[in-house]
């Protein structure tokens, strides 16, 4: 007896153009339904949110294209300068970034995202916010973990294992990249237009910054 339906297509039918699949998973920087919001539609404070990620931007492209020319110049005295320069504005400007986001919006869109009911639906309710904020350690974690290798590489006498380091801080400065650039759309095209949707003028209105 020939059977009427396959079982795989039977839950999946090709001619719906919207179906996802775990076979064939959206691109992170196209995810399905987002809310379309443009900057100017947004409060002072998401704006100046976004202007800060516009200068990120800048900066995480100087920072690949120093990594992507160790490989072929090696360490120089303008690629310690270029590297140095990095790290400091990471230091200052991405750490009070995150702090400001942390102090004045998170909360506020945690709390009305999780009575609205747009969150997990495990024991614990986990929201958008909450993978914003584990980006953001997980961001601070892998620029230590890079400083530390470029670090190691310089004081390691033996030649090959200074290349191993060297290596591996290029690898997860890489990931570093990678991260920040999908943490800022992410938020550029989710978290704020959720805060721009859900939170009240004058709540978004009274928000500041510092630092």
């Amino acid at each position: 007896m020939q059977p009427s339906e396959d079982k795989i297509t039977k839950y999946v039918d090709k001619d719906v153009e919207d179906e996802l699949s775990p076979m064939n998973p959206p691109d992170a920087f196209e995810p399905p339904g987002l809310i379309d919001v443009s900057r100017e539609e947004m409060s002072p404070f998401l704006q100046s949110l976004m202007d800060d990620h516009d200068a990120f931007a800048t900066g995480l492209d100087a920072f690949e294209g120093i990594l992507n020319a160790i490989p072929e110049n090696g360490i120089t005295e303008e690629t310690n300068a270029g590297l140095s320069k990095f790290f400091e504005y990471f230091d200052t400007e991405f750490i009070a970034h995150h702090k400001n986001e942390e102090r004045e919006l998170f909360p506020a869109l945690k709390k009305k995202l999780v009575e609205e009911g747009e969150h997990s639906q495990g024991a614990v309710a986990v929201t958008g916010v909450d993978v914003m904020i584990d980006e953001h350690l997980r961001a601070i974690q892998l620029a230590a973990i890079v400083f530390n290798f470029f670090g190691l590489s310089a004081r390691l006498p033996d030649p090959a294992s200074r290349l191993v380091a060297l290596d591996a801080a290029i690898e997860q400065g890489r990931a570093l990249v990678e991260v920040l650039r999908l943490h800022m759309f992410r938020e550029d095209k989710i978290i704020f237009p959720l805060a721009h949707t859900h939170l009240s003028r004058d709540t978004m209105d009274g928000m500041t910054r510092t630092g």
